[in-house]
């Protein structure tokens, strides 16, 4: 059994489904379980007790809301585009397959070598706006439209920072494969480029923030002012695929940061996989803790973050990172 499995990994078309099957698994798991994270967080912040009743400590509560998304009716605006309507969900999910395949969860297991990991991954997750454009124009609606609208223009102010930030790193370590950029790091907190370079592990957290369209920069989606935003005439799975990509989001920028900041896959002792998960979930409690502690900004300050402090900043942190590494090369 063992050497049909090593047969297996030796050969790179299986590996590479193998992989995708272990991602479509682990992406389904991993949103159930930041739903409950997700409330239980909310709950304590908030002094309530969270989910309690489905399940011991409110286990099964994300099961029953998926089972319950699952049979709720799929509705289309009688005024339209059923086309783009529905294009909308499947396209913010798409690129998600594509973004996890160069993630560095362990140096012994590569699915898809590549020296372009982290532009690839850049690339495709540009694309998850262009799903909010869809669903704004598609609905019909003018809640859904402005939070179209908000989308595009957060996501090209804030992608702004954080490739400078990112280049930061990669002109670092020489190398824009992913593998490459968390190896070059020691096992050591010291040796980690949050510790060498906070100023750009600080933006990078900021612009990803930002990017999922998490509070306290859900602009888009603000239900205070937009109803639901761009997903107002969304119901059961619609919705549910716009909520899965956005956990899947969540886990891919995460991911990005843990290999880029802090060392990937390694660690004081036993590197490995376990590690790069711990990372990432650190990162992921963070974001959460953040929705259920700050309040949300209006869109001008929103704007301003990025157009007036964060992209100066990162310039500023890419130009002394270039004399730096130019110095240090000469």
């Amino acid at each position: 059994m063992m050497n049909v499995f090593h047969l297996l990994l030796a050969n790179p078309a299986a590996r590479l489904v193998l992989w995708l099957l272990l991602m479509f698994a682990f992406i389904g798991f991993n949103a159930l379980i930041l739903v409950w994270v997700e409330r239980k967080v909310a709950g304590y912040v908030q002094l309530r007790p969270g989910p309690l009743h489905v399940g011991p400590q409110g286990l099964l509560q994300p099961l029953a809301d998926a089972v319950k998304l699952m049979g709720k009716q799929l509705v289309t605006p009688a005024a339209g585009d059923k086309l783009l309507f529905w294009a909308a969900p499947l396209l913010a999910f798409a690129p998600v397959t594509v973004c996890f395949l160069p993630m560095p969860f362990d140096a012994r297991f590569n699915p898809l070598p590549m020296n372009l990991g982290l532009v690839l991954i850049l690339a495709f997750s540009g694309l998850g706006v262009v799903s909010l454009c869809l669903a704004g124009w598609g609905s019909n609606s003018k809640f859904s439209l402005l939070g179209a609208a908000r989308a595009v223009a957060q996501s090209v102010a804030y992608e702004v920072p954080l490739l400078l930030s990112v280049m930061a790193v990669a002109i670092c370590a020489g190398s824009l494969d992913l593998y490459a950029i968390a190896g070059h790091q020691g096992a050591w907190p010291w040796q980690w480029y949050a510790m060498k370079n906070p100023l750009a592990f600080f933006i990078f957290l900021v612009c990803a923030v930002a990017e999922t369209n998490r509070a306290p920069f859900d602009l888009p989606e603000a239900e205070s002012e937009l109803t639901a935003g761009f997903h107002t005439e969304y119901s059961g799975m619609g919705f549910g695929i716009f909520f899965l990509a956005e956990y899947a989001n969540m886990v891919i920028v995460a991911g990005v940061a843990a290999a880029l900041f802090l060392g990937g896959w390694q660690g004081p002792f036993f590197s490995g996989v376990w590690w790069f998960l711990l990372k990432i979930y650190a990162i992921l409690v963070f974001i959460i803790w953040m929705r259920w502690t700050f309040p949300r900004v209006r869109f001008d300050q929103l704007l301003n973050i990025s157009w007036k402090w964060l992209t100066p900043l990162a310039l500023l942190d890419l130009a002394l990172v270039v004399v730096v590494v130019g110095h240090l090369g000469a």
